[in-house]
C-alpha cells in the first residue's frame, strides 16, 4: 500500500486535542492498513519519530434513510478505521494544531 493512500483524514475533537498534549495524534486511515503501514507514512510525510501505534477499527452505525414519498428504510454505515500515533519527545505534528 503506498503512503499516500494509508492516510485520510486528522481528527481534531476536544479529545483528540487534550491527547496531543501527550504527543498522541489521531488519524482516519485506511481499512487495509496496518500498523508497519501507518508508522512508515506519518514517519515519511511529517518528519517526525513515532514511538508507538494503537489501530481499531470503528463499526458502522446503523442509520435511518427518510425520502420524500417512502418509507423509512434501515441503512448501515461503513466501518472505518483509526490509528493513534504517540510520537517521540519533544515531536509535534503542526497541521493538526487545534
Amino acid at each position: 500500500m503506498e503512503i499516500t493512500e494509508v492516510l485520510r483524514r486528522g481528527i481534531v475533537t476536544e479529545k483528540t486535542v487534550k491527547q496531543q498534549e501527550q504527543n498522541k495524534y489521531t488519524f482516519e486511515v485506511a481499512l487495509k492498513a496496518t500498523k508497519v503501514d501507518v508508522r512508515r507514512a506519518i514517519e515519511t510525510l511529517f518528519n517526525v519519530k513515532v514511538e508507538k501505534v494503537n489501530i481499531m477499527r470503528m463499526p458502522g452505525k446503523a442509520r435511518l434513510l427518510r425520502r420524500r414519498g417512502a418509507y423509512p428504510r434501515p441503512i448501515e454505515a461503513r466501518e472505518w478505521k483509526k490509528a493513534i500515533v504517540t510520537l517521540s519527545e519533544g515531536q509535534t505534528i503542526d497541521a493538526l494544531k487545534a
